[in-house]
């Protein structure tokens, strides 16, 4: 883990810290296909949402100050997707390349293993984001597809590439509370 480091559970007092980030990446960036930065409320709202359903979100923290965050949250809302997770790692632009959204990744990676879940997905926009593909196939996410020319942001198109990982003993054994 890189050097002074921190990697926490969310608060409700880092969200402004979240929203810029994630702002940032949402007007410079096609890792979000939002065009619009969300405001604070909504960002608190979606922090809020994961939460209550059980989610882990987490920040990257140095000396005090939120340099990225990561949450997994539902891949699909059918009942047969509750075992598998969608992940999210934002870092603060300033900071990309060193680190932290591996250490986040590893984190949230974790954290899901020990909530019992059984596979993560990574939906990365654009097939060019060859910091996010290089990331997650260095935790061991494996290629699983590319949607072409799924998203129009900066007057071009761009595709949606899927990347996973098993969590735990992935699909070899039933969940717990499915065994009977």
């Amino acid at each position: 883990m890189p050097e002074n480091l921190c990697i926490r559970a969310s608060l409700e007092t880092d969200v402004g810290a979240i929203q810029a980030i994630y702002a940032h990446h949402v007007l410079h960036g096609t890792g979000s296909f939002e065009t619009e930065p969300p405001d604070e409320a909504a960002m608190a709202e979606r922090r809020a949402g994961l939460l209550a359903q059980g989610y882990p979100h987490l920040v990257a923290e140095r000396n005090g100050v939120v340099i990225g965050f990561a949450y997994a949250g539902p891949f699909r809302p059918r009942a047969a997707f509750r075992h598998t997770v969608e992940d999210s790692v934002y870092v603060a632009s300033d900071h990309l390349g060193t680190g932290i959204g591996r250490a986040l990744l590893q984190a949230l990676v974790e954290q899901c293993e020990a909530l019992g879940f059984r596979q993560m997905v990574a939906v990365i926009g654009d097939s060019a984001n060859a910091g996010s593909i290089a990331l997650h196939g260095a935790l061991g996410f494996i290629p699983a597809g590319c949607l072409v020319a799924t998203g129009f942001k900066f007057g071009r198109w761009v595709d949606t590439v899927f990347m996973q990982r098993p969590l735990g003993p992935g699909a070899t054994t039933q969940p717990a509370q499915e065994q009977s």
